[in-house]
């Protein structure tokens, strides 16, 4: 069994900075990617952030130059560090952790239960 964590959402004014942390722990043999997604009402989920276990980065372009994702691959975390926020970030934050729990099993992927993040104008 595995869980994701996530920490640090809440409420902001327009142009200021928050950071999102996230722990995956539990039956873990590794991880390949790690990232953050996020979510409103009545819209799909939408990528914002990952990165591989090489560190290699994807961002969406709303959030290039303002977010930036980072990893510690010992201690299966991942944080978002989210500057120069906008009311359009509002939105339920979820982190993702693409998980291989024994060596020859396929990877899964795995949910936190998300966090707020507001933005007020």
């Amino acid at each position: 069994h595995v869980q994701v964590v996530e920490s640090g959402g809440g409420l902001v004014q327009a142009g200021g900075s928050l950071r999102l942390s996230c722990a995956a722990s539990g039956s873990i043999f590794s991880i390949n990617a790690m990232g953050w997604y996020r979510q409103t009402p009545g819209k799909k989920r939408e990528l914002v952030a990952t990165i591989t276990s090489g560190g290699r980065t994807n961002y969406a372009d709303s959030v290039k130059g303002r977010f930036t994702i980072s990893r510690d691959n010992a201690k299966n975390t991942v944080d978002l560090q989210m500057n120069s926020l906008k009311p359009e970030d509002t939105a339920v934050y979820y982190c993702n952790a693409v998980v291989r729990t024994q060596p020859q099993r396929l990877t899964t992927d795995y949910w936190g239960q998300g966090t707020q993040v507001t933005v007020s104008s």
